[in-house]
């Protein structure tokens, strides 16, 4: 199957990142993929404006550089810096012919930010997910989110999410 995306250089996107069978590793290994980022970042810049890491999967909001498009090849070293070390589980054959550790899905899924209000919608959606999917009763409880960091900006208020919107709780990205 061939995927078209969106790759435009200097833009923001959102990104929704699964693990493989939906496995909740991520919280587990919060800070294997820290690092993994942190790695990526260091070798390929990009600005993580928003973010949410819940066990099985995660949402977040990246603002490329100027004249830079490829996001895809900074999802596969993130991918891969996470999974090294870890064990491969359960593979299928088709994994195994891929070299693949089980560990991802294989695809993530992306969407070019189209402007402000595009972008405001994703930054809530991003901060309400832990909330939505029953993890916590405010967002301001999840600790694996870039809420807290925007609270102290300014950009949210410590009780936010108690009243979210229809749109925010009809999003669907997942």
């Amino acid at each position: 199957m061939e995927y078209r995306r969106a790759y435009l250089p200097g833009a923001c996107y959102f990104f929704t990142v699964v693990t493989d069978r939906r496995q909740p590793l991520l919280v587990d290994y919060i800070d294997r993929l820290r690092h993994a980022f942190r790695q990526v970042r260091n070798k390929h810049p990009f600005e993580i404006q928003a973010i949410v890491v819940l066990p099985d999967h995660l949402h977040t909001l990246w603002k490329l550089p100027r004249g830079d498009h490829d996001y895809s090849s900074r999802w596969m070293k993130i991918k891969r810096s996470f999974s090294a070390g870890l064990p491969a589980t359960g593979l299928r054959e088709s994994q195994r012919a891929k070299r693949e550790k089980g560990i991802w899905q294989r695809r993530f899924w992306e969407h070019l930010i189209r402007d402000e209000e595009d972008w405001q919608r994703h930054l809530d959606y991003i901060h309400y997910n832990p909330v939505r999917h029953g993890y916590v009763r405010r967002a301001r409880e999840w600790p694996y989110s870039s809420f807290h960091r925007l609270v102290a900006q300014g950009w949210y208020t410590e009780d936010w999410g108690s009243e979210v919107s229809d749109t925010v709780l009809d999003m669907q990205f997942e």
